[in-house]
């Protein structure tokens, strides 16, 4: 098995929006941290990459990615940012999550106008601080 290096998974369906504000914050808080998603888009939705902006964390060269079992072994705790994720992993990947599991329930931003996205990301940087109190591990 291989050895855990990106304590936290952070998944959505494009790897644009979601994931994307949620890696961005736990790095930013010095966490090992990476994003995926089950269909990735083509790039990261430009008003997250403005929004995030705004918080002082730059995610301009970010790029989306397809979720991977590696992602998954190397991961302490996998986050989905929908409940409807879960559904739409593969067969394998789904097992290989366990009990590393952890859904929120989270607003896709896509198609959103900025004033939106900023709600959004306010409420993923939340989001990120309760899963730092609630799983020490990983803020270790």
């Amino acid at each position: 098995m291989a050895n855990k290096t990106n304590k936290i998974l952070f998944v959505c369906i494009e790897n644009s929006s979601r994931s994307q504000m949620a890696e961005g914050f736990a790095k930013a808080r010095g966490l090992e941290v990476c994003s995926a998603g089950t269909f990735p888009a083509t790039e990261v939705n430009p008003l997250v990459v403005q929004a995030m902006m705004e918080k002082g964390i730059d995610i301009s060269n970010a790029k989306p990615k397809a979720i991977t079992e590696q992602m998954v072994e190397e991961a302490m705790v996998v986050v989905l940012t929908d409940s409807s994720l879960e559904y739409s992993l593969p067969k394998n990947i789904r097992k290989k999550i366990g009990k590393k599991l952890v859904i929120w329930s989270i607003a896709d931003p896509k198609t959103q106008p900025i004033s939106v996205v900023r709600f959004i990301r306010d409420g993923i940087e939340k989001d990120v601080d309760s899963l730092l109190k609630t799983h020490k591990k990983v803020a270790q």
